[in-house]
């Protein structure tokens, strides 16, 4: 249940209802919102004078419901804005990892080419195998900032354990918490307390009930610019790496307030089917796609199967503005 106060409500009062209710509290719209499990279908009576609207639902996705916010939330993003009224389908482009200056220095030219805002890397890798490239740790997250600094980029990248959390939130402009974290507690709860958007992406054996739960830890704890990555299920299927949910991807859509970043690279896990998955992402309306692009894909440390070339992401950029432009909206 989410009960609105009246805006005459002061700080300190509605921090005494919400111990006394036993409910989160976070501030929206310039009002304090109170946030208890769904299984409580009344208001405290005591409070009434002070409630300006209730909101009964009927599972825990709450805050991130569209019965509570009809319209799709805006997350600004420095100087670009996806959700809320835009038209914007936010590309998101560049390698799995951090590789060296002259990798990431050759990614970050290429986005600049194409007029596109938004450079992703990971510098902490979550990898299946210890044995494995683990990442660059700080030291690539420290040139992904001076690639944003030389280039006028925004800089996604994962955090892979609630370690490194602050590390991220520093040097990162969005805080990606990867498939394999999603159920981090200490990741959500943290990333509650910061206002940098956030990208959450989807377990590979998650119910999108328990991904868009996951979601409201991090909207529970006052940070409301979430967006939501769908970036394939695990399935009986063996011939491709993951299963792409655009089943599910239209249930977010149609269900959740919460912007919608869709992941073909991850899904299908080799590059021959990256650029129809990404039209097909493009052609449903989301808010955006993560497109893994390496400078020689051959070479790569991490995910080389998945990553296009630069030749073939300029040849897909372009198909991609046609296709977004065919259903009203615009890459960015």
């Amino acid at each position: 249940m989410i009960i609105e106060l009246k805006n005459s409500v002061a700080e300190t009062r509605a921090q005494e209802i919400a111990r006394e209710v036993k409910a989160f509290c976070i501030r929206h719209n310039g009002r304090f919102v109170l946030i208890t499990s769904s299984s409580d279908k009344e208001a405290d009576k005591r409070f009434e004078s002070e409630y300006e609207r209730i909101t009964v639902l009927a599972d825990d996705m709450q805050l991130s419901s569209r019965k509570y916010m009809n319209e799709t939330r805006e997350v600004k993003i420095n100087n670009v804005t996806i959700g809320g009224k835009t038209n914007h389908t936010l590309l998101i482009a560049g390698p799995c990892s951090v590789e060296s200056e002259e990798q990431i220095e050759q990614s970050a030219a290429l986005l600049k080419e194409l007029g596109i805002s938004t450079l992703r890397a990971g510098a902490f890798k979550p990898r299946t195998s210890p044995y494995t490239f683990q990442g660059m740790g700080i030291e690539g997250l420290k040139l992904l900032a001076k690639m944003r600094e030389k280039h006028g980029l925004n800089i996604i990248s994962e955090v892979r354990d609630a370690t490194q959390v602050e590390d991220v939130i520093e040097y990162a402009d969005i805080i990606q918490i990867g498939a394999k974290s999603m159920y981090d507690h200490g990741i959500l709860r943290r990333c509650g307390k910061t206002n940098k958007p956030v990208l959450l992406k989807r377990g590979f054996g998650t119910t999108l009930q328990e991904f868009v739960q996951c979601a409201e830890f991090i909207l529970a704890g006052g940070n409301e610019n979430v967006i939501l990555c769908e970036r394939g299920i695990r399935t009986f299927e063996t011939k491709t790496r993951f299963t792409l949910d655009l089943c599910g991807a239209a249930y977010l859509k149609e269900y959740t307030n919460l912007p919608l970043i869709l992941d073909p690279s991850h899904a299908i896990g080799y590059a021959y089917g990256v650029p129809d998955l990404a039209r097909a992402c493009t052609a449903m309306g989301c808010d955006g796609l993560l497109i893994e692009v390496h400078p020689n894909p051959a070479v790569a440390k991490s995910d080389a199967s998945q990553q296009l070339n630069h030749d073939q992401f300029r040849t897909l950029s372009k198909s991609l503005k046609a296709v977004a432009e065919s259903i009203g909206r615009k890459i960015i």
